[in-house]
Order: C-alpha cells, then structure tokens, then sequence
C-alpha cells in the first residue's frame, strides 16, 4: 500500500511542479486550484473514506465468514447506490456552479470567477468515474491487493502531466487550465479502467442492482449517513480554509492548495496507508469482545509506532526544510522565490498538527471496524468549530497587526488547524482507550523520535546554508541528507522501526 501511495503521491508532486512551472502564484492557478478542489469535495465525501467507514467492514467481515456470495449481492447494491447518487449530484452540481464559486469563493471576482466556473463545469463529470475508482478501492483492499489500487491515481496524474507539458508555451494560460481540465475528466476514466479488470476477477458474484432489502445492505446504507456527515465535517474544514484564502489576495489560494499537496504525501504514505490497511483486519477480528479487543490494541499499537516512525521526521523537515523542499520542486518558471517562502511558512504551520493527523486516522479506522460512525463525526463536528473560528481570526485579522501582507494569513490558517487537530486527537485516544483498554505512543519514544528528527534537522540546515550549494542540486542534498541522518540517529537509539526498516531495505535488495 505505501509503495502504491507513494507513486501516486510522487506523481501528484511532479503533476504540481509542471502546474506551478506553468502557473505559478497566479490569479490562474488560484481559479484552477480551487476549481480542482470542487468537485474533489464531492469524490472524496462519497468515495474512499465513506467507503472505508461503512462498506469495507462488513464486505470484509462477510468474505471473513465464508458468506461470498452475499459478499457479492452487497458489492453490487453499493456500487448501484453509489452510482444513483453521484449522478444525481453531478447533474445539481452543473447547474449551480456559479452559486458555489460565489459561495466557495467569495473572494473571487471578474475573470478569476468566471474561468473557475468555466473549469468547474468541466471537471464535474469525472466526479463519478472517481468515486466508482474509489469502489475499487474498496473491493481490492478487502481482499488485500493494495498497490493497484493506490497506485491507480497515477493514471490521472499522467493525464494531466502530459496535457500540460503538450499544450504548455503553445496556449496561453487559460486556455491551458481549460486543457488540464478536460484531462482531468480523461485520467479518471483511466483510473477506473486500470482497476476494473482486476476488481472482476476477484469478485465473480457481483451483482449490480438497486436493492436494499437485504440486512447487510441495509447496515452499509446507516453507516453510510454518519459517516458521509463525518467525513463531511472534515471536507468543510477544508473548505473553510480555502474560503478563507480566497480572501487573502492573488496567489495565497495557489500557495495552499501547492502546499497541501506537500503535506497530503506523509500524511497518505504513512497515515492512510496504515489506516486502511489496518481497517480490514482489525473488521475481520473474531472472538470474545475481550479477545476482539486484545486485537485491536496490538494493531493500533503498532501502526501508531510506524505512523510516528515516519511522520515526526516528516513534521520536522516542513518547519526547517520547508524551503528546500518547496523550491526542489516547485520553483522554476512562473513560480518565484517569493512563492517559496510562502508555501514553506504553510507548511510549517501544517507541521504542528501533521502527527495528531495521521494518528488520528488510525483511531477512526479503529472506531470504524467496531461499527462506530457516529462517535468521530462528534468530534470532527468540534475540531471544524473551532478551527473557523481561530483560523479566521488568525488569517484575516493577524497579518495586518503583524505587517505581513496578507497572502501570510494563510500559513496561520494551517498553524490553528494543526492545533485544533491535536484536541480531536485527544478525543479519539480517549474514545477508543474506553472501548478496548490503554493504547497508544509512550512518550518517550515519541521524544527519542524528535531527538533524532532535530539532530538530522540541524545536519540538513548546515548543508542548506552552505555556501555554493544554492539552488536545486543543494536543497536535494540537503533533504537526501537528512533523512539518512535520522535513519541513522534512529538506529543508534535502538528504534525497533529503524531495524524494521534496514531490514526491508536488505531483503529487498537480495531479491534484486
């Protein structure tokens, strides 16, 4: 699953790079960015993580039990209601597009507004084929083929790459958006079709059909509900930043969207792909409730150490790397030094909350395989509360009172998000300790785990300022640096994950 994430993510990053080559900080990428991002609303409120909530629990817990056929029945109703569904939406949401830019963007006004509701009305079609992919998902991680379905987004990613490098210096700007666009809608047709012939042949009782008769049908649809409101909740959040960033002046959407994208790589390496790879198996636990739990504790234990393994690095080279980072692969073209900097301050207030993040979806998927939906909807409900309200504070009424322009609002947005996640942390932890017992990170290890990061920190910042090693060569060494530094600082301290690591590492290498 982390090899397939990481390919996706790695061509999500280099998608990124050719869109700022050729966008840069504009009033165009500000439009294409958030034009994205709409429909992207929709896909992944009804798709992965609905899906993962209310479908792959008792998908997997059926085929855990020998029921394959009715494996097959519920497979089919799923997909058909899925189907009905986004349809309906997709059709709504043509017809109110300029309402939800005035909406989604209040900020945006003359041209920017009309060409994001010209991109947005391209873009919802693919809304369907997305969420079918995500069904996909679901189906292949329940029976544990992992790396095709998550490495399926690279088919739109390269869709996307292509067109831009094709048509690039040929049109101009908008006519380029409009090009990306209409690719978009063609990779997520690719996307379904790398997937489907596999997603068949796996599931040979699959039968479409628009019934809710049958219990197992009915338990996916009430657990659907909670869980699209939960996930709901968590796309608002999102939302509500980006609003707020389209308040903040030309470029600073651009500048979130480019850093968010930075962020999602660790939190969907190491977050998501131990979250649902761990929802399966810890849904398949059988037993008495005793033993269901002494399960599920050994589970979450070990994917909060490998969650904390990767990420505290990851939070660490944001705050002091963020630079190096963003310039490696976003500077060049129409995107300036000056743009830099201000994706590297987002992504050092994203990094305050980038732990809480990722341990907080293993918790979820813990609440999920024991059929629970409505308990992390309650609290994602307080975490969007209160991140409106301080992130809007921080991001519009901060910047003037600092002398910061006010593009700088939007790096305080991500600093009290990254705070506020770390109560809904807080709240999961407890949620679950109630339902099976004592789990969790002893916080010694998580203080041996930002010792290493620091001292690998102050390795990657000495070859950063360097002189003669300026420029894209030096921030590549800087990072590659790094990370070899904290592997090793971790293997001198005895991290179990850094012999796990080095050893798969080895073994890898004599298959080779």
């Amino acid at each position: 699953m982390a090899t397939g994430i990481f390919l996706s993510r790695i061509f999500g990053l280099v998608r990124n790079s050719v869109l700022a080559h050729y966008f840069g900080a504009s009033a165009v990428a500000d439009a294409y960015t958030l034009a994205l991002r709409i429909p992207n609303f929709l896909q992944n409120l009804l798709g992965e993580g609905a899906l993962s909530a209310s479908f792959i629990p008792v998908y997997a817990g059926l085929r855990a039990r020998g029921e394959h056929e009715e494996a097959g029945r519920v497979a089919g109703a799923v997909l058909a209601l899925l189907a009905l569904v986004t349809a309906v939406l997709v059709l709504v949401g043509m017809l109110v597009t300029p309402q939800l830019v005035s909406v989604l963007a209040p900020g945006f006004v003359g041209e920017k507004r009309e060409l994001t509701i010209r991109l947005v009305r391209i873009l919802f079609p693919g809304i369907a084929l997305l969420v079918v992919s995500a069904w996909c998902l679901g189906i292949l991680n329940s029976h544990r083929r992992f790396l095709l379905s998550y490495a399926a987004p690279v088919a739109w990613n390269v869709a996307i790459i292509a067109t831009l490098i094709w048509f690039g210096g040929r049109v101009g700007m908008v006519e380029l958006a409009v090009a990306a666009a209409w690719a978009s809608v063609a990779g997520a047709v690719l996307q379904v079709l790398v997937q489907l012939p596999t997603v068949l042949r796996l599931e040979r009782g699959l039968r479409v059909g628009l019934r809710r008769t049958g219990a197992h049908v009915r338990t996916v649809v009430r657990n659907f509900g909670p869980t699209v409101l939960s996930r709901g909740v968590v796309q608002l959040s999102a939302w509500v930043d980006t609003i707020i960033a389209s308040l903040l002046g030309n470029g600073a959407a651009a500048a979130l969207g480019y850093a968010q994208q930075l962020t999602t790589l660790p939190v969907s390496l190491f977050g998501m792909s131990v979250s649902a790879a761990e929802l399966p198996a810890m849904s398949s636990a059988t037993g008495t409730s005793e033993q269901i739990a002494a399960a599920l504790r050994a589970r979450l234990d070990g994917g909060l150490r490998r969650v904390a393994y990767f990420v505290v690095p990851s939070a660490a080279a944001f705050i002091f790397l963020g630079d190096a980072i963003a310039g490696a692969i976003l500077q060049g073209g129409r995107f300036t030094a000056a743009d830099t900097r201000l994706v590297w301050a987002i992504l050092a207030g994203s990094a305050i909350g980038l732990l809480a993040t990722t341990m907080g979806r293993l918790y979820s998927s813990a609440f999920y395989a024991l059929h629970d939906t409505h308990t992390p909807m309650r609290y994602a409900v307080v975490r969007i509360a209160l991140t409106m309200v301080l992130g809007y504070l921080a991001a519009i009424h901060l910047p003037p009172r600092l002398g910061l322009a006010p593009q700088w609002g939007a790096a305080l947005l991500t600093a009290t998000a990254g705070v506020v996640g770390w109560l809904e942390f807080a709240l999961l932890r407890r949620g679950v300790q109630r339902r099976v017992g004592h789990t969790g990170v002893p916080a010694g290890h998580v203080a041996r785990l930002w010792g290493a990061a620091l001292a690998a920190a102050a390795v990657g910042m000495g070859v950063k300022l360097a002189p003669g090693l300026d420029g894209r060569a030096g921030a590549l060494l800087a990072i590659a640096l790094y990370g070899l530094t904290y592997v090793g600082a971790t293997l001198a301290l005895r991290v179990p994950e850094a012999d796990a690591l080095v050893s798969a590492v080895r073994r890898r290498r004599r298959r080779g």
